[in-house]
């Protein structure tokens, strides 16, 4: 309707607009002369009005015929953008080992892009001539100091635990450079005493987009607590575990996490703490079957406890395992906990003694019982397990069980069936 009104308008405008002209061009004119002057202007006008007919008509034309072809916005349009990887920061706390040049020299050896896994060593103590070892590598790294290097008030007797209070500062510093100051998404930290193995930034990279998108997640880890020589199986290198216990010792973590610990870290015992049920709410960790870090620092803040039993026994994986092409979608949650259980349960259920003296019959697995605190502690100290509970969670284990091998069977070391929560008075 207003179209056609505006027409109607532009007609009159014409009409007047004409007569005008012909009553200016009569006035005072000799009629002869007016009527030809007239009638070479109304050709004139009738030719000019043909001609924006014809240019009214291409562009109707060519308006139609594009909208009749909608693929020649897809040609004209520019590809869509390719996925941008999520740039995954190394975090290396360090302090006053100058033997960090062999965990620095082990990842930038296996390191695949700089551009995608920045090395950023944040350093605590003020020990020279570590700085010195961190700055040789230049550009390599990224060199940060821990501004605050006095000691934290504690309560008296707490005064031994001195070293424990600065090591959770300086992780809640080096956290908050890497969230708040540079703004990764994501980081994997580790410690200025582990070496690492080929495929570990292969691992994390693999795992990233799987702990982004699963809220049962937490964090992914390189550590398996039960990883000693004889306690894996080295023909299974790609296999991966969901645990409930946090490992640590080379693990990742994302910034929603971050922004849910940072307004309530703690003064001290940084990794016993995320391990109780406020902070870990159920969430799991992945694992691996073989560890991807191992620890060559025996002295340290924790005068080397487990060391010398379990840690330097640890395997490292050697073998390159590209887990970035590998389906690992059965560590999803509901998938993994009906098919662990079922594994699980369905193991023919044998004695303490039979596993201790090697009498196992058959390939396995076999699924050993504990039913309290004690009988758990005594049998995996004896199989030579880690005995140790954190809130009530074992290390390694997932829904109470613990899985390793026995003189080359799989053994789960396993709760009764019907398991539904950890106690967290045992430890």
């Amino acid at each position: 309707m207003v179209r056609k009104n505006s027409v109607i308008l532009f007609g009159t405008f014409l009409f007047v607009s004409w007569n005008a002209v012909l009553v200016l061009l009569l006035w005072n004119r000799d009629p002869g002369d007016v009527v030809q002057d007239v009638l070479k202007m109304a050709d004139a006008f009738e030719a000019e009005l043909g001609r924006q007919k014809d240019i009214l008509l291409q562009i109707k034309n060519q308006k139609l015929l594009f909208l009749r072809r909608p693929s020649n916005l897809s040609r004209l349009a520019p590809p869509p953008p390719a996925p941008v990887a999520t740039v995954i920061p190394i975090l290396v706390m360090a302090c006053n080992r100058v033997t960090v040049r062999r965990c620095l020299d082990k990842l930038l050896q296996y390191r695949p892009s700089e551009a995608l896994y920045p090395i950023i060593v944040s350093q605590d103590c003020g020990h020279e001539d570590t700085a010195a070892v961190i700055q040789s590598y230049g550009e390599k790294v990224t060199h940060l100091r821990q501004p605050d290097l006095g000691d934290v008030p504690v309560r008296p007797e707490h005064k031994k635990f001195q070293g424990y209070y600065k090591i959770s500062r300086h992780y809640h510093w080096a956290l908050s450079q890497v969230f708040r100051t540079l703004g990764h998404e994501a980081v994997v930290i580790v410690e200025d005493d582990l070496e690492v193995a080929p495929d570990f930034f292969e691992y994390f990279r693999a795992l990233q987009p799987m702990l982004q998108s699963d809220p049962s997640l937490w964090c992914v880890s390189a550590w398996n607590d039960n990883g000693r020589d004889g306690y894996v199986d080295p023909g299974k290198p790609s296999l991966l575990y969901r645990t409930d216990f946090f490992p640590g010792l080379g693990w990742m973590m994302l910034r929603q996490l971050w922004d849910e610990l940072e307004p309530k870290w703690p003064s001290a015992f940084w990794d016993d703490w995320m391990r109780q049920p406020d902070q870990r709410k159920n969430r799991a960790c992945i694992r691996p079957e073989i560890s991807r870090t191992i620890t060559f620092g025996r002295q340290g803040v924790s005068l080397g406890q487990f060391f010398d039993k379990y840690l330097k026994f640890i395997r490292l994986n050697s073998e390159f395992v590209p887990f970035t092409k590998i389906d690992l979608s059965y560590l999803k949650e509901e998938t993994y906990r009906v098919n662990f259980e079922k594994e699980v349960y369905s193991a023919p259920l044998v004695s303490y003694e039979d596993v201790k003296q090697g009498k196992l019959k058959g390939p396995g697995p076999f699924r050993l019982q504990y039913s309290s605190k004690d009988s758990f502690k005594t049998m995996a100290k004896n199989l030579g397990v880690m005995e140790d509970l954190k809130s009530g969670v074992p290390r390694a284990g997932y829904r109470g069980v613990v899985s390793f091998i026995s003189r080359g069977q799989r053994v789960y070391l396993a709760p009764p069936p019907g398991w539904t929560q950890y106690d967290p008075t045992w430890s």
